[in-house]
């Protein structure tokens, strides 16, 4: 909703700069945007995060405290949380560390319904399993990376989606973006970025890379690079990452 206004071309004409408040979730906002959002309309964006596991909200950047972009914020009231090892999901990580984010609190489930396996798995020694993957600061901020799923492994390196996209959203040609893996015979896989360009704008896909080239490693530069005139959304406008990945 926030990349749909700010790319409307007559969204000045009805007053959105009497927006005072704002609140963002169900996916990581990338900062570019939200910085861009703030300048045009005076507003606060302050982002938390939920999932249907543990609903409605278990972390957010306090209205009255210190807010910090890019992050989901801290625990509400009675919410525990860390990061841990993905391999075990036994050990607590350091701070700055990336794992898997657990919780647990009072607005977490008591299971899935007649999936006693599937329950098993998410809830173990009481903690929520989000297969959320994320790092926390030493001020108990936390910082979502990516879903567990989305992860790219490209010639044995882990790519995270999120790291890529922040950087195509700086590209001034650039409305939308989404990074996926795709396989690759020889990588296993490689990295794919399915842009949407503003209107007007023009791109060649050479240019994409070679601008992903000044701001990243090597092996989280896109090697693929598709051009498309919208992104599949879910009915509240969520990016289907998933559809991508599994329908190139």
């Amino acid at each position: 909703m926030y990349l749909a206004l700010l790319s409307h071309p007559k969204a000045d004409k009805y007053g959105i700069d009497s927006i005072k408040l704002c609140f963002s979730g169900s996916a990581p906002m990338p900062v570019d945007r939200m910085k861009e959002f703030e300048q045009r309309t005076g507003a606060k964006i302050y982002e938390g995060y939920g999932l249907s596991e543990a609903s409605p909200t278990t972390h957010f950047n306090p209205l009255f405290g210190k807010r910090k972009a890019g992050s989901i914020g801290i625990g509400y009231c009675a919410t525990d949380y860390k990061i841990v090892d993905i391999a075990t999901g036994l050990e607590e990580l350091p701070f700055g560390a990336v794992g898997e984010l657990v919780l647990k609190g009072p607005q977490v489930m008591k299971g899935y319904w007649n999936m006693p396996e599937e329950t098993a798995v998410a809830l173990r020694d009481g903690w929520l399993y989000t297969g959320d993957l994320a790092h926390m600061d030493e001020e108990g901020y936390v910082y979502i990376v990516d879903r567990k799923k989305d992860v790219i492994i490209a010639s044995g390196f882990n790519v995270y989606p999120r790291d890529v996209e922040e950087v195509l959203y700086q590209h001034p040609a650039i409305q939308e973006a989404v990074v996926v893996g795709t396989h690759d015979a020889y990588r296993g896989e490689t990295v794919k970025a399915v842009i949407v360009l503003k209107e007007g704008a023009q791109a060649a896909e050479e240019e994409i890379v070679a601008f992903c080239r000044m701001h990243l490693s090597a092996y989280k530069v896109p090697r693929v690079v598709e051009f498309r005139s919208q992104l599949p959304k879910s009915g509240a406008g969520k990016i289907l990452r998933r559809m991508l990945r599994d329908n190139p």
